[in-house]
């Protein structure tokens, strides 16, 4: 059995508009794709009963939402031991209120990691069967990836929607931080987490958008591309290097303006402040779960531990590199619209033990911009192979636009 076959969702929001489909049938498919599926990956935490949902641009597309999410009826467990007892939430997250207005309907809580951290939850990749999905986000991205439902929310702090996405080779979005509330979100870093969503395709995400938003976005056209190496970081395998760089080249001949992102030395001191910043914001929005460590897994009882060790002027210090740095992204963007780089330094690793690198994702992380994650690449061993495009921030719309006339020169269409 063919475990990746995701489920467009411009065809199934097509298909539930002109009355071909109804939301009943949508979630009697994806419950027959989990059935048949999940076995194998594990995606889910908890399913829901099919509700009607109250109508909205997606008119009942099946949603699943990460459990640190809270969604009405249904425990919000984090992936932690601590929480196994933990009464259902009584209402939904604003981010879920959000999606519904819009016409997704959830179908339960898919797998984080512990508190969205690094400790491993029971998903298996359905790309590349025997490594890792990635974290935190791994249920939404395997749900995704396999067809189990066309669309999926996830959460990022520091690589758990970007990376998952690579490593399962579907797309995803990063919102800016604070583009909508996180109420109802169980978080580790305030200054630092956001909200994000799977869909197979950039284009079937920029669907999403739209219905979420009403914003009809912009029509696809060439951007101005920053290519953004890494070299600083010097983490990125080959194949990935081989993948940016055939990609600017596509993009290039295509109609972009393709120039180099040449101040390294910036992503590389944001990248070291980016987990200062999460290690001390998390030691106190997760005190509760500090005061009992030794129940906690081995690397989320270190990060806030050393986030407990962290000074003030440490945190202070790191905060003011992240000011300063998005003063100066903010001129770099002056002559670009989007910047090129690696989604991960590779291909998913080999085995289920560890969620893989989240360092290409620390500094675009800690400036609070959108991401988006770009699939259609492949290693030599036919594994994912992700990119990832950064916009300005607030500005979803204009790199969705960006990003799906990206995603239709890689793909070789036309325009």
């Amino acid at each position: 059995m063919r475990l990746a076959r995701p489920w467009p969702l411009r065809e199934l929001a097509r298909d539930l508009r002109q009355g071909r489909t109804t939301p009943e049938a949508a979630s009697k498919r994806a419950s027959a794709r989990i059935a048949e599926t999940e076995a194998d990956l594990h995606a889910w935490v908890e399913r829901t009963a099919f509700l009607p949902g109250v109508g909205g641009p997606l008119g009942g597309v099946p949603l699943g939402v990460k459990d640190i999410i809270d969604l009405a009826g249904v425990p919000t467990r984090c992936g932690s031991v601590l929480r196994a007892d933990i009464a259902p939430a009584t209402s939904d997250a604003a981010i879920v209120t959000a999606w519904r207005a819009a016409g997704a309907v959830p179908l339960g809580k898919t797998v984080t990691t512990e508190f969205a951290f690094f400790a491993p939850g029971t998903t298996r990749n359905p790309a590349a069967p025997g490594h890792t999905p990635g974290g935190s986000s791994s249920g939404s991205a395997a749900a995704v990836a396999s067809g189990q439902v066309p669309l999926a929310l996830g959460s990022q702090t520091a690589g758990s929607v970007t990376r998952p996405a690579s490593y399962c080779g579907v797309a995803s979005l990063v919102m800016s931080h604070g583009r909508y509330p996180v109420t109802g979100v169980t978080g580790l870093s305030p200054s630092l987490d956001s909200h994000g969503v799977f869909a197979a395709t950039v284009s079937d995400l920029a669907i999403a958008w739209s219905a979420l938003t009403a914003d009809p976005g912009l029509e696809p056209r060439p951007p101005r591309i920053l290519v953004w190496s890494a070299d600083a970081l010097d983490v990125v395998e080959a194949p990935m290097r081989q993948a940016v760089t055939q990609a600017a080249k596509r993009l290039r001949e295509a109609g972009a303006t393709v120039s180099a992102f040449l101040d390294e030395r910036l992503m590389a001191d944001l990248t070291d402040a980016h987990p200062v910043v999460m290690a001390y914001e998390a030691a106190r929005e997760r005190a509760a779960e500090l005061a009992v460590a030794e129940r906690l897994s081995a690397p989320l009882a270190q990060l806030l531990r050393t986030g407990a060790a962290t000074s003030f002027d440490e945190y202070e210090s790191a905060r003011a590199t992240i000011a300063d740095g998005a003063a100066r992204l903010a001129e770099v963007f002056d002559s670009c619209d989007v910047v090129l780089g690696p989604a991960a330094p590779g291909a998913a690793p080999r085995g289920l033990k560890a969620t893989g690198n989240p360092v290409l994702s620390r500094g675009w992380q800690a400036l609070g911009l959108p991401v988006i994650a770009l699939p259609g690449f492949t290693d030599p061993a036919g594994l994912p192979l992700g990119l990832q495009l950064v916009g300005r921030r607030g500005g979803e719309a204009e790199l969705l636009g960006h990003a799906c006339w990206a995603e239709r020169v890689l793909a070789g269409d036309s325009w």
